[in-house]
C-alpha cells in the first residue's frame, strides 16, 4: 500500500472489493434499473457494491459512520460526526448501464467539513486514484492477481497554449459552455462520474465546471484526490466546496451548490465576471 494508515488501507480496499462486485454484474448481458424517489437509477451492481464497502469499513474502522448513497436514499443516515465516510458504490450508473466503462467507486474520508483522503476507482478503466491532503496523490492500473504499483501524480500548471476543459457525459448544457467561453479553452473532452476529477488530478484536463446538481458523495472522493494532487474545488463565489450539509435552508441534506473544480488556484485568480449569470 501506498500509505501506513489503515483508515486509508480500508478505503482502498473497500474500492477495490465493490470494483469487483460491479464487474461481476457488468458483465452480464442485460441490466434491469429501477428510479428512486428522486428519479436516479439504481441496480443491483449499485446495491452490491455498497454492501461490500460497508463491509469492509465497519470491519476496519468501525469507529467512523459511513453516508452511503443508497443507504441515504432509504432513510438511513448515521448521527451527524466530525469524522465520517462519504461513499457512492457506483457512480455514474448512467454509464454503467450504457456499457461505455466510465463509471466509479467513490469512498472520501471528511474531517469537519473538508473532503481529507480519497480513493476513486474505474473498474472498468483499470485505473485507481486515491489522494489524501498533506499527503500527496497517486493512480495505479488494477491488475487481477497482482499487487498495485502507484505512481504519483499532480495537476499540472496553467498550459500556455489554453486550456483542457472536462464536461459531464450525462448533464453538461447551455450554461456550462456558456461558462467555458471565459476562458482560453483549447480542447474539450466528455467523462462520467468522478473520473472528471481524475483527469484534472493526474495532469489530463484543466477545469471542470458543473453548474448542475450533485450530491456529497458524488464529489467528495474527487475533490479530497485533485486538493491532494494541488487542485482545488470551489463554488461560483469563489468559496471551498464543503461537506456534511445536513440543514440547507435552500436544498435537501447532503446536496452541493453549482461548482467548478481547477487544476491550478491560478485560475481561481481570474474573476468570472459573468459567472453569476450563466449560474
Amino acid at each position: 500500500m501506498i500509505s501506513e494508515n489503515p483508515v486509508h488501507d480500508a478505503m482502498i480496499a473497500a474500492a477495490l472489493a465493490a470494483g469487483k462486485a460491479i464487474l461481476s454484474h457488468y458483465s452480464q448481458e442485460a441490466t434491469e434499473a429501477r428510479l428512486k424517489v428522486d428519479s436516479s437509477p439504481v441496480t443491483a451492481a449499485d446495491e452490491a457494491a455498497e454492501a461490500e464497502i460497508i463491509k469492509i469499513l465497519s470491519t476496519h474502522v468501525p469507529s467512523i459512520p459511513i453516508i452511503s448513497e443508497e443507504q441515504a436514499s432509504a432513510g438511513t443516515i448515521p448521527p451527524e460526526s466530525e469524522r465520517f465516510f462519504l461513499v457512492d458504490p457506483l457512480d455514474g450508473t448512467k454509464e454503467f448501464i450504457s456499457r461505455n466503462g466510465e463509471f466509479t467507486v467513490n469512498i472520501a474520508l471528511v474531517n469537519g467539513v473538508e473532503a481529507v483522503a480519497g480513493v476513486v476507482y474505474a473498474p472498468a478503466l483499470s485505473r485507481i486514484f486515491f489522494g489524501a491532503i498533506g499527503k500527496g496523490a497517486w493512480e495505479a492500473n488494477v491488475t487481477q492477481d497482482k499487487d498495485l504499483i502507484w505512481r504519483s501524480i499532480q495537476a499540472r500548471e496553467i498550459p500556455d497554449e489554453g486550456l483542457v476543459a472536462v464536461a459531464s457525459r450525462s448533464h453538461a448544457g447551455a450554461e456550462t459552455d456558456a461558462y467555458l467561453k471565459l476562458f482560453n479553452v483549447l480542447n474539450r473532452v466528455s467523462a462520467g462520474s468522478s473520473l472528471k476529477f481524475c483527469l484534472i488530478a493526474a495532469g489530463e484536463a484543466d477545469i471542470y465546471p458543473r453548474l448542475g446538481r450533485t450530491m456529497e458523495w458524488d464529489t467528495a472522493a474527487g475533490h479530497a484526490l485533485l486538493s491532494a494532487a494541488g487542485g482545488c474545488v470551489r463554488t461560483l463565489d469563489g468559496i471551498d466546496l464543503t461537506y456534511g450539509k445536513r440543514n440547507q435552508v435552500s436544498d435537501s441534506a447532503f446536496a452541493n451548490p453549482h461548482f467548478i473544480a481547477f487544476a491550478s488556484s491560478d485560475l481561481v485568480s481570474f474573476k468570472h465576471k459573468t459567472a453569476s449569470a450563466v449560474a
